[in-house]
């Protein structure tokens, strides 16, 4: 089974510092629910792990997450895709739990649920503490340059993003390098 973990705001849709408080506020990146589509038709099981602290923060509820997963399930449905699962840390910063990336809870969860090895599954995000979560379970880390992408390579450089990491303009140039494997 060939399986991909992608980071949610960022990477499949829009980020904002304020949060994605709303399904009107979750707006798809260009060209990112075609990549999905196009990595489901391939047979890639498509994941997503995303730490959403606005819940611990009270920014929203568990209600309205559903609604914008449920209109980022049925956008990517529409662009041929799947995704397969949804994995949220709803904790803040300060609560010190173990599924807030960069620890590697949720990802290890993914493992245990799916009953998969985790060993050079790419993870895509747009921050370090993505690549970081992923580094720390064996996977194998992909910066993309969307949401604050382009910040953390300008702060990061190569030198200090984990060993191995693949940097791609956007999830289109990641589906792309996949798709070529």
């Amino acid at each position: 089974m060939k399986l991909i973990i992608l980071d949610r705001d960022g990477v499949i849709n829009h980020d904002s510092d304020a949060f994605i408080k709303s399904p009107a506020e979750w707006i798809p990146i260009d060209g990112s629910l075609d990549a999905i589509g196009r990595l489901s038709r391939a047979g890639w099981r498509v994941v997503v792990a995303s730490n959403q602290s606005g819940i611990a923060r009270g920014l929203f509820t568990m209600d309205t997450l559903t609604a914008i997963h449920t209109k980022m399930h049925q956008a990517v449905a529409e662009a041929g895709g799947r995704i397969d699962a949804i994995f949220i840390c709803p904790h803040g910063p300060a609560d010190g739990c173990a599924c807030r990336k960069p620890a590697p809870g949720m990802l290890h969860d993914i493992a245990r649920r799916l009953d998969v090895p985790l060993a050079g599954v790419p993870v895509v995000g747009d921050s370090l503490r993505d690549l970081q979560a992923a580094a720390q379970c064996g996977c194998a880390p992909w910066l993309v340059l969307t949401g604050k992408g382009r910040k953390t390579w300008a702060d990061t450089g190569s030198h200090d993003l984990p060993a191995g990491t693949e940097v791609r303009d956007d999830l289109t140039a990641v589906a792309d390098a996949l798709l070529k494997a």
